[in-house]
């Protein structure tokens, strides 16, 4: 087996134990459960992976890459500050109730009490998540773009706690806040805190 393939197969056991983990929870998933949805033996899953916990890390680790990682790359090359945030907002949410990184995010929301790694991957990727915002608003603020109500700190901080919370509405079927209007709703927070329209020609 060359080294590309087993890279691949250990990207095929993340993307298992994702789907694991999904349907039958953080604390609840076992390593039969990942054999069977990679359609291997548990041997053959240890023989990537000797330790479950490290296979469970990384499938996390992997499902959060979406709302940092990726939502970098994508405003990347954008110069507009206000596009940027606009982005930004849209992308930090579910794509709807069954969306699986959510789902994951939730999962792990749920273990973090008692797993101190779990813990630790929910505050870096909140951490670094408040980062990409501030960075966003103290630049569009040195451009003149914005005009901050309150330390960038605190706004971005509000943000992704926004996006949390409206996340989780959306995942719990919430019957009138979907996507859109979840994007709305911090919208009209991100207006008033930079004092912007927020206005895209998109």
């Amino acid at each position: 087996m060359t080294r590309k393939r087993r890279a691949d197969r250990r990207l095929d056991l993340i993307a298992a134990a994702h789907r694991a983990i999904i349907r039958h929870g953080t604390e609840g998933v076992h390593l039969n459960h990942v054999a069977e949805e990679a359609g291997l033996t548990s041997g053959a899953v240890l023989y990537h992976y000797p330790q479950l916990g490290e296979l469970l890390v990384d499938a996390h680790h992997a499902g959060m890459e979406r709302f940092y990682e990726q939502r970098i790359k994508r405003i990347s090359g954008m110069r507009d500050p206000v596009e940027k945030l606009v982005v930004t907002i849209r992308s930090g949410l579910p794509h709807g109730p069954d969306d699986p990184e959510v789902r994951l995010l939730n999962e792990l929301g749920g273990a973090a009490p008692r797993n101190r790694m779990y813990a630790l991957l929910l505050t870096t990727l909140y951490d670094r998540q408040v980062s990409m915002y501030q960075s966003i608003l103290e630049t569009g603020a040195a451009l003149g773009t914005f005009t901050l109500s309150d330390d960038s700190l605190v706004i971005a901080r509000n943000l992704v706690a926004l996006e949390d919370a409206y996340g989780y509405r959306i995942t719990a079927r919430h019957p009138v806040i979907g996507p859109d209007e979840a994007a709305e709703l911090i919208l009209a927070y991100a207006r008033t805190a930079t004092n912007n329209p927020l206005k895209t020609s998109h």
